[in-house]
């Protein structure tokens, strides 16, 4: 590009520059302006109207229908207006049809600290959008909404009873009479800030074009301009193009003065050097000569490089065994490696009739780490565990073998969350039962991934050859046999491989193939067990459990096959069905006339994710439920992930309407600073400290201390497993006055829950406990 062109190209781009920032001026001064402008009008609306008072304390709707509607009209910017008591409690709403429905700031967040008497302006984010602005509202996911609050002033203290239109009349005939000024109620108006920016635009665009007009002006005076500066400039390139091809022979004589004049000078003293050039061409000769000797020493640089790009190789092959043959994660060594040093090893414990045990190591609920924390703690949390394990090896080299033979333990990782230990030259099988128990126990101490304290534990399956097998793929099998026992049996413990083991496999293998397909054939149930007042009887609530009825097993219990779902990955949709399942039920006994307030679905750790809020929306509208019928119950894992990603999903969860609470409180392990950050409704006691209470006074001293906790944090208290009489009369002095479980009800199915909402139904039953108890019919026993 030549200079003129780029003098110009400047000009211009400086003019741009400065026209969009005088439209962007421009907008942003109408902008601010026209939302003025309304909120001016909107406050003369609302002081030149004294009725509003009436409309507000006589709540007449079509009075009130009429004034929302009035507002309305002030402006097409306004989505929609509200109609407030004085505590923002909501009385009436008139929206535009495209925003009917939007969720509302809170009051207490839309005031803010401002005192009764004074207006505010808060700007909060919604989803819906006037209609025309569907590109804008897809980059923007919606728009930014200004809500007005304007306070309705009332002469007359609207909290007095029994007022009449005439006496609102008197006041406002006699306003010097009228001790003070009361705030009735506020005129909620929400402005939609594309609507308003819509109304901009002519004055954008009129600011535009004055804009364009100013940039079309400099670049034709850019141009005429450089034209005249750069035209002795196109003469010195010609001039020198000359030069370079030797065709100037004499001075040159270019008009211009300053730089023009310094480069004509400049080449002709280039013209005069010509001949000296010619004279120093010889030098050219000398310079082709070092050329070549520089080339020699560059082929002497470049066999260096070859030989140093052999050593490369050579370690580049080192390193590729080291891959082939290790696990890059651990350092430790992989399946492959571990295969061959098996296979040797039994070789050689066969040919000398000596033992060889394999312990597989698998960590339990590893699959929970990496969906809270991320995959980069999961893999950080296997380096750790490989180190801890390499350390215990190095430690418990001695404990296994005698003194004067040269036993050891070799180390692997088999891919996944598993580890193998092979003891050789054992003098006697249980040896492995000692190192198994110290690796467990190494485990099992607490780690601190990204500043959160994870506990995690393993189980371990122990076979030994030649008892169990003779070969690797045996040995291997009986050791996975042992180890799936283990986890069955409860998990963070070793078991060694028995053979009538098999068939738990096989069973195991049936399990996950019949659950798979549990849902698609309609063979889960879900049973409601009542949540019972004991005070008046009343049903407060009912608990959706879900059952699996298979044609073959009958009832499988839900310990053998919740883990299962979870480990599989199909624990989500088992849990949408439990959740839609559950609200079609509540909302079809609400159509039946049925009192059952609300009804409390578990959810998963792994449910726990940002898709499950909008997952709970959605079935709350495909069933027409009220949200605050549902109650969300989170057991305390959720919290082992991020505690920000939790507090964030509940708050989502509160704005729906949904009530949470939290199950099984107290045999988790996450602090208890989550019951002050999570925004609960709820605490249940478990069924384990209902249990504690007949074992002392210290398991009945934790019990009301949990209750203390509760009321203190203004939680509501559910105890479930209550069984007995005693155990109810212990709650009822006690304060929690929620009960679930078999001394109400077991667990039942739809239809035979009808029969227990009925009035009175269980007001009777606690009437007869509490005469019994009295009557010393019913000992309570308590430690």
């Amino acid at each position: 590009m030549s200079i003129s062109g780029k003098i110009n190209l400047l000009i211009t781009a400086l003019a741009v520059a400065a026209g969009i920032i005088l439209v962007l001026f421009i907008g942003q001064r109408e902008y601010a302006y026209q939302r003025d402008q309304l909120v001016l009008q909107a406050s003369t609306a609302v002081s030149s109207q004294p009725h509003l008072q009436l409309t507000l304390y006589f709540r007449n709707p079509a009075e009130i229908a009429a004034a929302l509607q009035q507002f309305l009209g002030l402006s097409p910017a306004l989505r929609h207006a509200v109609l407030r008591d004085s505590v923002g409690d909501i009385i009436a709403r008139a929206d535009r049809p495209w925003a009917e429905g939007a969720v509302l700031p809170r009051f207490s967040e839309a005031r803010g600290q401002q005192s009764p008497l004074e207006q505010s302006l808060f700007n909060h984010h919604s989803p819906v959008a006037p209609p025309g602005f569907e590109l804008v509202t897809a980059i923007t996911r919606g728009e930014t909404v200004a809500e007005l609050m304007l306070p309705i002033t009332s002469l007359v203290n609207p909290t007095a009873p029994g007022l009449s239109r005439q006496d609102f009349a008197l006041t406002l005939a006699n306003p010097d009479q009228v001790n003070g000024i009361f705030v009735s109620g506020y005129i909620d108006l929400g402005i939609s800030s594309l609507t308003l920016l819509a109304r901009t635009i002519p004055a954008v665009a009129l600011s535009a074009g004055f804009g364009l007009a100013v940039v079309l002006l400099c670049a034709l005076i850019a141009q005429l301009t450089t034209r005249r500066i750069t035209r002795p400039l196109g003469e010195l390139a010609a001039v020198a193009d000359d030069i370079a091809a030797g065709k100037q022979t004499h001075m040159l004589k270019i008009r211009g003065s300053g730089e023009i004049g310094d480069i004509a000078n400049v080449l002709n003293t280039v013209i005069a050097g010509m001949e000296g050039e010619k004279q120093r061409m010889h030098t050219d000769r000398r310079l082709l000569s070092m050329k070549v000797d520089e080339r020699d020493a560059q082929l002497t640089e470049r066999q260096q490089e070859l030989d140093q790009a052999v050593k490369r190789v050579s370690e580049t092959r080192e390193r590729l065994r080291h891959l082939a043959y290790f696990d890059t994660l651990t350092s430790l060594p992989n399946r492959r490696l571990f295969t061959e040093q098996l296979s040797l090893l039994l070789k050689l414990a066969a040919r000398n009739k000596q033992q060889v045990a394999l312990l597989l190591l698998d960590l339990d609920n590893f699959k929970r780490v990496n969906d809270s924390l991320g995959h980069r703690a999961g893999d950080e949390l296997l380096r750790e565990i490989g180190d801890r394990l390499a350390s215990c090896v190095r430690d418990s080299d001695v404990i296994h073998r005698n003194a004067d033979d040269e036993a050891r333990m070799d180390l692997s990782r088999m891919g996944g969350d598993e580890f193998t230990v092979v003891l050789n030259q054992l003098d006697h099988a249980e040896s492995a039962s000692r190192v198994a128990a110290r690796l467990a126990k190494a485990i099992a101490r607490p780690f601190s991934l990204d500043g959160q304290e994870v506990v995690i534990t393993c189980s371990i399956g122990i076979a030994v050859s030649p008892e169990h097998a003779e070969d690797v793929e045996g040995l291997l099998r009986a050791a996975d046999t042992a180890m799936f026992n283990a986890k069955r049996q409860g998990r963070n413990r070793y078991l060694f491989y028995r053979e009538d083991m098999e068939g738990a496999n096989l069973e195991r293998l049936k399990l996950e193939t019949e659950l798979r397909k549990a849902r698609d054939l309609g063979q889960l149930l879900l049973h409601y067990q009542p949540q019972v007042d004991s005070r008046s009887g009343a049903v407060v609530g009912a608990e959706a459990l879900v059952r699996w009825h298979h044609p073959d097993f009958g009832m499988v219990p839900p310990f053998k096959w919740i883990d299962l779902a979870e480990e599989l990955g199909i624990i989500n949709e088992i849990g949408e069905w439990v959740l839609r399942r559950a609200c079609s039920d509540l909302a079809s006994l609400h159509e039946e006339g049925l009192p059952l307030p609300k009804v409390s679905v578990n959810v998963s750790a792994l449910q726990f994710t940002e898709s499950f809020v909008h997952l709970v929306d959605t079935v709350l509208k495909e069933t027409g439920l009220p949200p605050e019928a549902l109650e969300l119950e989170l057991t305390e894992g959720i919290m082992i992930g991020s505690q920000e990603g939790a507090v964030r999903i509940v708050e989502e969860l509160k704005a729906l309407g949904v009530r949470t609470s939290i199950d099984d409180f107290g045999t988790g392990y996450s602090s208890l600073s989550y019951l002050t950050r999570l925004v609960l409704d709820e605490l249940k006691i478990d069924r384990s400290f209902v249990l504690g209470l007949a074992s002392g006074e210290r398991n009945a001293e934790l019990v009301r201390g949990i209750i203390a906790m509760a009321k203190s944090l203004h939680l509501e208290i559910v105890v479930e497993g209550v069984e007995s009489p005693g155990e109810l009369a212990f709650f009822q002095r006690e304060g929690a006055d929620v009960i679930q479980g078999y001394l109400f009800s077991a667990p039942v199915p739809l239809e035979k829950l009808r029969p227990l909402l009925q009035p009175a139904y269980f007001e009777r039953q606690i009437q007869r406990l509490t005469q019994k108890l009295a009557s010393g019919d019913l000992q309570f026993e308590q430690a």
